[in-house]
């Protein structure tokens, strides 16, 4: 087996096995059961919130961190916080306790940035796509597997909700254990460069031989070549003007800001919706006879992924950037069109639909929104860009969550929340459009004048 793709599948076990969490989709359904003295009130604004905070604050010191710890003991860290979270769910029952157990969350959220960046410092850069591909699919694969077990293990009356929690444990200490064995990486794009270069540029006859050209105008007092070279490469050594040099030019490129804030806000939006849904479900069918929650998980991951895949397909050269805006800001009109259909109906099967539908729809307009970021970028800043892409998607969840869901915001119901984050969906669709709009007005109007002036010409 190639290193490459035996790197890539170690690294796949790990993303597979990370994301069988058979609780997850049932984790609101426990929280607000019999086995915790805890309200709908509580959970909404005192305990999920929690997390988002976490995961914003969290992710400016990982993503801070990762490049110069070099990625593996994030995925470690990973897997230990995973083992923490399950064993606090299983074994303390106090409010603080579950308060503690989301910060633990964020840092379990916050460190997936070393998950989906590790492969890239570890394999050559004409591999990336088939890697990217595999990443994504082994957590695709986990979570359909995850969504199947659970709804298995509940409709056939083998586990509870709370006995869901022992095999997600049990995974994630898997998980944990599986990461100690990942290869260790010995260069990165940043904080350990220095090592790559040497490796991308050894000495070779050549070298020599341009020293040895250059000696007779260092004696001669000519400007000195070889050493403007080594500055030129310590510039690159520095990590902080490389950082700033990769931030500049990507976000000085007007595409790059355009469709980075599309990322941005399509992802806040996106998580607020997953996170709170399975509250919405809840007040809809307080006491379900069989919550197919899980059932819903594993048709919405396939969908996702599906979805993703053509996106790919259908996106991939054929679209112009004004054209994807416009297919992306019809889509995202329709995921505000599911969202108020999962939070308008009394009927919890239609609820699901909707979600499902959401899903689908968001796994096309992120994937598009991803390459078209990808396509502008003109160095090795993938993995910058999109860090700093998410820390902005988190800060919106953060205002979404201040301002619809906390004590010192409107404190909506969860009808009332979802109702919002439709809405949501629907004026970033309004907006998009009309900047295309205005974007193909001043294009045209710029050729009509140019074809007056080359006639007058």
């Amino acid at each position: 087996m190639k290193e490459w793709l035996k790197i890539s599948c170690l690294l796949c076990v790990f993303g597979f096995v990370r994301e069988i969490r058979p609780s997850e989709p049932y984790v609101t359904e426990y929280l607000l059961g019999p086995w915790r003295n805890i309200t709908e009130q509580q959970l909404t604004q005192d305990v999920y919130p929690v997390g988002t905070y976490s995961h914003l604050v969290q992710l400016v010191f990982v993503f801070l961190i990762t490049d110069f710890l070099r990625y593996k003991p994030l995925i470690i860290t990973i897997g230990a916080a995973g083992v923490i979270i399950w064993s606090m769910l299983i074994w303390t029952t106090s409010l603080v306790s579950l308060q503690i157990l989301e910060f633990f969350y964020g840092t379990y959220m916050a460190a997936e940035v070393a998950y989906y960046t590790y492969i890239y410092a570890k394999v050559d850069k004409k591999y990336y796509p088939r890697v990217t591909s595999h990443t994504r699919a082994a957590m695709f694969a986990g979570k359909l597997i995850s969504g199947i077990t659970s709804q298995l293990m509940i409709n056939l009356e083998l586990m509870n909700y709370k006995q869901l929690n022992y095999i997600t444990l049990a995974t994630q200490i898997l998980a944990m254990l599986w990461a100690f064995g990942l290869p260790k990486v010995d260069k990165s794009l940043y904080f350990h460069r220095e090592v790559y270069l040497r490796e991308a540029t050894p000495e070779t006859p050549q070298t020599n031989q341009l020293q040895l050209q250059l000696e007779p105008q260092l004696e001669s007092g000519e400007p000195d070549v070889a050493s403007q070279q080594t500055t030129d490469q310590q510039v690159q050594y520095n990590p902080m003007r490389l950082l700033w040099q990769h931030f500049y030019n990507a976000y000085t490129n007007p595409r790059v800001v355009q469709w980075s804030l599309w990322y941005a806000i399509g992802l806040a939006g996106y998580l607020q919706v997953t996170y709170y849904m399975q509250v919405l479900w809840k007040v809809i069918e307080p006491e379900p006879q069989i919550a197919w929650n899980g059932a819903v998980d594993a048709v919405l991951t396939a969908l996702a992924a599906l979805s993703a895949l053509a996106a790919g397909y259908l996106h991939s050269g054929r679209l112009r950037p004004r054209a994807s805006l416009l297919v992306l800001s019809v889509l995202s009109a329709l995921e505000g069109g599911s969202v108020l259909i999962c939070c308008w109906t009394h009927d919890i099967y239609w609820s699901y639909v909707g979600f499902v539908i959401f899903g689908a729809l968001y796994g096309f307009t992120i994937t598009v929104a991803s390459a078209e970021v990808a396509r502008n970028l003109q160095e090795d800043s993938f993995g910058l860009v999109f860090g700093i892409n998410t820390l902005l998607a988190l800060v919106f969840q953060s205002l979404l969550t201040i301002i619809v869901v906390s004590e010192t915001g409107f404190e909506l119901d969860a009808v009332g929340q979802y109702t919002v984050y439709a809405f949501y969906f629907i004026a970033v669709a309004i907006i998009y459009f009309i900047s295309v709009m205005v974007e193909h007005l001043w294009y045209r109007g710029a050729q009509q004048v140019q074809e007056k002036t080359e006639i007058i010409d």
